[in-house]
């Protein structure tokens, strides 16, 4: 892929944080996500790829845009095919509540390498670069833990686990307790918090639990281009979402490893926050009618790693009613 293009991904991001940004605390998350993704798919329109939804807000029949399948970009038949997995609001209780950690979020592929996740729960674990390829779904809770605190030459006190703040965890999280590992509970959104085990200045070493297949796909491929490893085993909990799992031929036994989730080694990631966050500031609006927006844009092959302050002048912005 044209590295070029990633920043014109960053804008895309860039675009749905500004929109949904303005909901901030306001109790609206369906206008806050509606906002994020009109703009996506928006701006979207602008950038110079022939893509295909292969994550985003639904079937055909669920979403008016960046439903599972649809076209995107300027489509010209001389570009070259891509798989788009967006979440252009990750945390829209967060935003609507005023909290922290909302972001936008997408992962750009040459076509085929990105699985076609069904939207059904998933059972995860990520770490950073120092820990890839020691842990395992199939290991108990404690095991992994210590597999972490080694890597990171930390002791298992010292050891931070994000975990997602729901009911289903409470057993989850009195096993991390008995071996003596910090809990970090996360309000809502896990893909900021599988990418903070990559950075050690946010303070988190591992992510388990179960949390949103698509979501886990998007965390995967920030993790990929990080270093960092990442598996997910598909969780679905009734016959409408075992259904969906059929329909996309998925392997339900099968524990998903980085490689499966993201193929190859081209990925374009970028991540602009919207309410801020240990990792990424929240959109700010200045006066004059500006805004500061912070985003983290990563990619493969070259591993780079870059976190953009943007200005954003918004009246000069064409076809935005902002």
């Amino acid at each position: 892929m044209d590295r070029n293009l990633a920043m014109n991904v960053a804008r895309v991001t860039e675009a749905a944080a500004l929109a949904s940004g303005k909901f901030m605390g306001k109790g609206d998350k369906n206008g806050a996500d509606g906002a994020a993704v009109d703009a996506m798919r928006r701006m979207f329109d602008t950038v110079d790829i022939n893509g295909t939804v292969v994550i985003g807000e639904g079937e055909i029949d669920e979403a008016p845009m960046l439903y599972i399948g649809e076209k995107i970009g300027t489509k010209n038949e001389s570009e070259e095919k891509v798989d788009i997995a967006v979440d252009p609001l990750d945390g829209t209780s967060s935003i609507a509540d005023g909290m922290a950690n909302a972001v936008s979020v997408l992962a750009v592929a040459p076509k085929g390498c990105l699985l076609n996740a069904p939207d059904v729960y998933m059972d995860k674990i990520a770490v950073g670069p120092k820990a890839k390829g020691k842990i395992s779904l199939e290991y108990p809770v404690a095991k992994n833990i210590e597999i972490v605190a080694e890597s990171l030459s930390k002791k298992v006190e010292e050891v931070t686990v994000a975990v997602l703040d729901r009911e289903r965890h409470a057993d989850l999280i009195k096993e991390i307790r008995k071996t003596g590992a910090r809990i970090k509970k996360v309000s809502d959104g896990d893909v900021i918090a599988a990418i903070e085990t990559c950075f050690e200045s946010a303070g988190v070493d591992m992510l388990i639990g179960i949390g949103g297949a698509p979501e886990g796909v998007i965390a995967a491929a920030a993790l990929k281009c990080l270093g960092g490893d990442f598996q997910g085993q598909l969780m679905p909990l009734d016959h409408p979402q075992r259904q969906r799992c059929e329909k996309l031929n998925s392997d339900l036994e099968k524990i998903y490893h980085i490689d499966d989730l993201v193929k190859g080694n081209e990925v374009i990631f970028s991540a602009t926050g919207i309410s801020e966050g240990e990792l990424l500031g929240g959109v700010k609006y200045l006066k004059g009618h500006q805004a500061i927006t912070e985003s983290l844009l990563i990619r493969l092959p070259s591993g780079t790693i870059r976190f953009l302050k943007t200005i954003h002048k918004l009246d000069q912005k064409p076809g935005y009613a902002w």
